[in-house]
């Protein structure tokens, strides 16, 4: 099925299209949520989309500049759409640079921390003669590193102590500082209160084992400070990778944060084409009275010739249904899509 629209040049067709063009730039803006840019796609003829209102008051007008004009303005807008979209991914890719050297940055004095802390553990740890390692703890109001008496002892703190978010030392072990840590949460309306221990080094890194959660039997709770000195290298190994995985796409981002949009120079030759043709398109409009060879005082009757023929002194207008209908079989202007 065609739809025919049926237009009168040089008519208040041309102002219609105008209104109708106005309402599409504003729903189109609103839509795409780009209100604040003002540009739209000004679309094209075709098959799928048809023409748009911006091409018919081109055509309506009589000046095919005006069409050229339209189509010009479609190709900047296209590539200022693009440069802003290559803009925002360069911005973006600067972000996310940026993030991730603050990130390696980070990690490299972890590992640094962590390697000074598992030289000076090395350093220290004994062993008995089958190679397992000793575990002489010392705590506060506790002598000696019988592993009962620790483990019994740690339970009693973790039971009792309440440091309100802030580590407490409780101890030593191969001169590490053994801390605990009171951290509160809530839990269908309650307040749970759970103790956490850690050991810390000259890194100021703390470590923990099960989550700083003792176990209930003594023994196992007396080991649980030596495991947490023994995760170091699994610690640092964790970092390294993470520093690994992350450094592969610092190249890439530098090459985007450092480039250049490649399309400047074909949208300033496209502006300036768009500006001479604008400042052409100014030069050659002339008033339709000018144009058409009339009097400046005689007025113009667009949709009622007969009423411009007249020589009374106050023009007639007729209604614009029966001036299209007059200059429809006059003139027999059709533009159609599909």
């Amino acid at each position: 099925m065609d739809v025919v629209f049926y237009a009168v040049e040089k008519s208040l067709d041309a102002y219609k299209f105008g209104l109708l063009h106005n309402k599409q730039l504003f729903i189109s803006q609103l839509k795409s949520n780009t209100l604040g840019s003002r540009t739209i796609d000004e679309g094209s003829m075709d098959e799928k989309s048809g023409m748009n209102f911006s091409e018919y008051v081109a055509i309506l007008s009589g000046n095919t500049e005006l069409l050229e004009k339209a189509r010009l303005e479609k190709k900047v807008a296209g590539l200022e759409s693009e440069r802003q979209a290559f803009m925002r991914g360069k911005s973006s890719s600067r972000y996310k640079l940026e993030n991730i050297l603050q990130t390696v940055e980070k990690n490299n004095s972890l590992i640094n921390r962590i390697t000074g802390d598992m030289e000076a553990f090395k350093s220290r740890v004994q062993y008995d003669n089958d190679k397992n390692m000793l575990n002489p703890v010392l705590l506060d109001g506790v002598t000696g590193s019988n592993p009962q008496l620790i483990g019994k002892k740690l339970n009693e703190i973790a039971d009792n102590a309440r440091t309100h978010g802030m580590p407490e030392p409780v101890g030593s072990l191969y001169g590490f500082t053994l801390l605990v840590k009171t951290e509160t949460s809530n839990r269908d309306g309650f307040d749970l209160v759970q103790n956490r221990f850690f050991a810390k080094g000259g890194g100021e890194v703390l470590y923990k084992y099960n989550n700083g959660i003792l176990a209930n039997d003594p023994k196992t709770a007396s080991m649980n400070l030596l495991h947490a000195l023994e995760s170091m290298p699994a610690l640092l190994n964790r970092y390294q990778a993470d520093n690994e995985k992350i450094t592969k796409d610092i190249p890439v981002l530098k090459e985007v944060v450092d480039g250049t949009w490649r399309r400047e120079d074909e949208l300033k030759a496209l502006k300036g084409d768009l500006t001479a043709l604008e400042r052409q398109i100014q030069l050659s409009l002339k008033p339709i009275e000018q144009s058409e060879g009339k009097p400046d005082d005689e007025p113009e009757n667009v949709l009622a010739p007969a009423a411009a023929k007249s020589h009374e002194a106050k023009p007639q207008f007729v209604s614009p249904e029966r001036g299209r209908k007059a200059c429809r079989h006059r003139t027999n202007t059709r533009i159609v899509y599909r």
